[in-house]
């Protein structure tokens, strides 16, 4: 499964690492790619929830616009 999280906020490599290691650490999740410019991270994994994606990124400091598979 993948899914593609659209992201407001981040402006700066420490962002995108801050998203990077808060998608990491969610259950199901093998590989996340974040992109800086173009405002999305790539979450791939198992059985992965919108609810928790959010989350992760939200107590990362940072908004999710929308998500898409």
């Amino acid at each position: 499964m993948k899914k593609t999280v659209f992201i407001e906020g981040m402006s700066c490599s420490h962002c995108a690492n801050a998203v990077k290691e808060s998608l990491e650490a969610l259950d199901g999740v093998d590989k996340v790619k974040v992109d800086l410019k173009g405002k999305k991270a790539v979450v791939k994994g198992e059985n992965l929830d919108d609810g928790e994606i959010k989350k992760a990124v939200s107590d990362a400091g940072y908004e999710v616009v929308n998500i898409t598979e």
